[in-house]
């Protein structure tokens, strides 16, 4: 063997020890992206729940952290509302809906429409798509006739129970919590149709075997589920005893005590969920509050804005109540109205702690829930008869039912992403200039008259909001605002991902040239509005982030009206 040279030597070694460090390097690459990649899977991997508890004016979880629940109501599907189906009088109710589907294509046929129809309408499907839009709970609307059939001695329906356990699995795969809603109660807990009343009286309060079957049923419920928990509460009842009827005049003494009797029956078998109380009279009368019987125990109101023009309703009642009974409030049901109204009263709500769930998830033929699905052929022929038309022939009506079932498939839907993003305060959409914030004077608005409140829709704040509509009674005002000198109104939106997007505002200068000092994410942009009449002026492109952003327009010299900014 040939004799190596130093030279060659410390080569050799420099060269496997740079190999080394390449072997090194290699492995070190590879133990990080195994690492990213178990990142990524436990981050992209659901939550798992914990049972919900109240603390004072908050929910918590079992680490203590506090839950803000936010979520969409799944109201037709367990109980089927007549006005979902452009019904009329005759089938304005479940009971009412069944008999016309049997009456028109036959008991058979009916029986096996409704098993496909309930399978149908919620599926695993409308959870997951659910869970990815950012909401994180559902509010299933029960009836009590699908759980325990109507005789002098009940027996319990398997189907109802086996429907609440399938969505009670899905909505653990994809972290939802689920506040089971006794909408429609034995013998009708409002006497109207929305509860399935049988004779228009709400025969819950009036007769005592219904009292004791509603018990049965929470017990049973409350059994099957106490140690679930996705389920984050048990509402007790459904929007008891209108005024309207006069039975809450009559039967509105005895509310609180049923309330403290089904209370007391859940804690023999559950003492870990959380139960929630509504008000009688639509949920929204809460004078017989006092103080709560139960240390897990919230109250509820609903909130609907469907005055014409578009108002948006106060609820400082319900925030001196919460404040009095030191618990949290919820917003059962809210919608039913349009973007604008969407906007504002969720963004009312996240700012005074109020978490809510929007009514309802989906229904027939509309364009202000967040899915549609279409009206079958033949469907008017059908809502026609009822409400006392001429009766359609069976194969048409066959032919409508069997499409029915193919459309409320969540695929065979039509999404609405502006209606989402409404609701959940989120671009890309459109922000109606009267939707700035909710922290009032100096921190929302600034105007330099307090003296003058508005005469449309806020009209407790002093921010100047016109009515442009040529039609009061129409279903969506439409409303600008009037920003003098000095004046400013700051916008507050969420995104689901950091980039850039444009912005867009439609505004009109008021007796001559209007200068606007527009300030995205703290990043300042002048503005000069010399059109009288309303024009859109594409103003930037600005990053937003994947957080709360915020856009402030204030009024630097001139007058302005301004209609709308647009996010996109």
């Amino acid at each position: 063997m040939a004799a190596i040279g130093k030279k060659t030597i410390r080569t050799f070694f420099i060269i496997v020890q740079s190999k080394k460090l390449v072997v090194k390097k290699i492995v070190s690459g590879l133990f990080s992206l195994l690492l990213l990649q178990q990142l990524t899977a436990q981050l992209e991997k659901p939550a798992t729940l914990t049972f919900l508890h109240t603390a004072g004016q908050d929910m918590i979880d079992e680490s203590g952290r506090k839950v803000f629940l936010k979520g969409v109501g799944l109201g037709n599907w367990m109980l089927p509302e007549g006005y979902m189906w452009k019904f009329g009088a005759g089938g304005d109710r479940p009971r009412k809906i069944e008999k016309l589907v049997a009456d028109l294509i036959g008991e058979e046929k009916a029986a096996r429409f409704w098993t496909a129809f309930r399978k149908n309408y919620i599926t695993e499907a409308d959870i997951k798509r659910i869970a990815e839009l950012g909401f994180n709970s559902v509010r299933p609307a029960l009836n009590s006739r699908l759980f325990m059939t109507e005789s002098d001695q009940p027996e319990f329906v398997e189907e109802g129970f086996q429907l609440l356990d399938s969505l009670i699995s899905w909505c653990r795969k994809y972290s939802l919590y689920v506040i089971i809603d006794m909408h429609g109660a034995p013998g009708g807990q409002t006497g109207q149709n929305i509860d399935d009343s049988p004779r228009d009286l709400p025969e819950l309060f009036m007769e005592k075997k219904y009292q004791d079957q509603l018990e049965n049923l929470w017990v049973k419920l409350a059994t099957r589920y106490k140690d679930e928990p996705v389920v984050a509460a048990y509402d007790l009842l459904n929007e008891p005893l209108p005024v309207v009827t006069g039975a809450a005049e009559k039967y509105k003494h005895l509310l609180v005590p049923l309330y403290k009797r089904l209370t007391a029956a859940i804690r023999k078998v559950d003492t870990r969920h959380m139960i929630t109380l509504e008000g009688y009279d639509w949920s929204n009368n809460w004078s017989l509050f006092d103080k709560p019987f139960d240390d897990n125990v919230f109250y509820q109101f609903h909130y609907y804005c469907w005055a014409r023009p578009d108002l948006l309703g106060g609820i400082g009642h319900f925030l001196q109540k919460r404040k009095e009974l030191n618990t949290p409030v919820w917003v059962g049901e809210t919608g039913e109205k349009g973007n604008t109204i969407y906007w504002s009263t969720t963004q009312l709500f996240e700012a005074n702690n109020i978490g809510f769930s929007f009514w309802p998830w989906k229904k027939m033929d509309t364009q202000n829930t967040p899915y549609s699905f279409n009206k079958p052929t033949g469907w008017d022929q059908i809502a026609a008869y009822s409400n006392v038309g001429p009766k359609p022939d069976q194969a048409t009506c066959i032919r409508a039912f069997d499409e029915l079932l193919e459309n409320i498939k969540l695929a065979n839907c039509v999404y609405f992403e502006d209606v989402c993003n409404a609701i959940l305060t989120r671009i890309p959409g459109k922000i109606e200039a009267e939707n700035y914030g909710h922290k009032g004077f100096m921190k929302s608005y600034y105007v330099t008259d307090t003296t003058r409140k508005s005469a449309y829709y806020r009209k407790t704040e002093p921010v100047q909001i016109s009515l442009d509509s040529k039609d009061e009674k129409q279903f969506w005002s439409e409303q600008s605002v009037l920003l003098k000198q000095k004046d400013w109104l700051n916008y507050t939106y969420s995104s689901i991902d950091n980039g850039m997007r444009k912005l867009r505002i439609r505004v009109a200068a008021v007796n001559g040239e209007a200068v606007l000092e527009i300030r995205m994410n703290n990043r300042k942009k002048k503005v000069v509005v010399t059109v009288p009449d309303f024009s859109e002026l594409d103003i930037s492109t600005l990053p937003v982030y994947a957080k709360t952003n915020s856009i402030r327009i204030r009024v630097k010299s001139g007058e302005v009206k301004l209609d709308w900014l647009e996010i996109y």
